[in-house]
C-alpha cells in the first residue's frame, strides 16, 4: 500500500534510511562514507511531509520505503542539510524534484520504488510538472535509469567532516 507520509511517521522513518543505506550501499560507498551520509545527507525532509509530496510504502502494514517529490528548488538531503533553497519551482519551466528514495534491504527489488515513483510522477504531473530532476545515489543510479532517466553531471559533494560523497544528476521528461 502507498499512502502519504505523516509526521508522526518521521521516527519510523529515520529508522528506514538508516537501514536502507547501510544495508543498500556498501556496494557503491565506504563504510564511512555511508555514515557521514546519514549524519549529513540521508534523512527525513519535513517539509516534503508538510507539501503533502511524500510517500511511505507499506507491507503487510510494516514501511517498507519511502520517497517523493517536490515542487522546492532544494535537491537532495535532509532537514540536517538540505541542498538548495525552498523556495517553490514554475511548473511551466522547472522539473519538479523527485527525493529521499529509500526501501528496507530486505523489501528491495520488490516493486517498490517504482511504484513509489509512479506515486510521485502522478502527482507532479497534476501539478502541472513536465519534467523530473533528481540526485542519485550510485546504487540508484541502475533504477532510475531502467525507469528513463538519464545522466547529466557527476556530483562530489564535501561532507562537513571532510568526507566526499559522489552522486549523479539525473533528469526525465514525464
Amino acid at each position: 500500500m502507498i499512502r502519504l507520509a505523516q509526521t508522526a511517521d518521521i521516527p519510523v522513518l529515520r529508522e528506514l534510511i538508516e537501514r536502507s543505506a547501510r544495508g543498500l550501499s556498501r556496494d557503491h560507498y565506504t563504510p564511512a562514507e555511508i555514515e557521514a551520509a546519514i549524519r549529513y545527507v540521508f534523512g527525513v525532509d519535513s517539509n516534503l511531509i508538510a507539501d503533502g509530496t511524500y510517500f511511505v510504502a507499506e507491507l503487510d502494514g510494516v514501511v517498507a520505503g519511502c520517497g517523493g517529490w517536490s515542487a522546492r528548488r532544494t535537491l537532495y538531503g535532509g532537514d540536517q542539510r538540505p541542498m538548495g533553497a525552498s523556495d517553490r519551482l514554475d511548473p511551466g519551466s522547472e522539473p519538479a524534484r523527485i527525493r529521499a528514495f529509500f526501501i528496507a534491504p530486505e523489501a528491495a527489488r520488490r516493486g517498490i520504488g517504482r511504484r513509489l515513483l509512479a506515486s510521485c510522477e502522478e502527482a507532479a504531473r497534476r501539478a502541472g510538472f513536465a519534467s523530473f530532476e533528481l540526485m542519485s545515489t550510485l546504487p540508484g543510479v541502475p533504477f532510475y535509469r531502467a525507469l528513463g532517466f538519464v545522466a547529466v553531471e557527476e556530483v562530489a559533494d564535501a561532507l562537513p567532516n571532510g568526507v566526499v560523497l559522489r552522486f549523479v544528476r539525473m533528469t526525465r521528461a514525464v
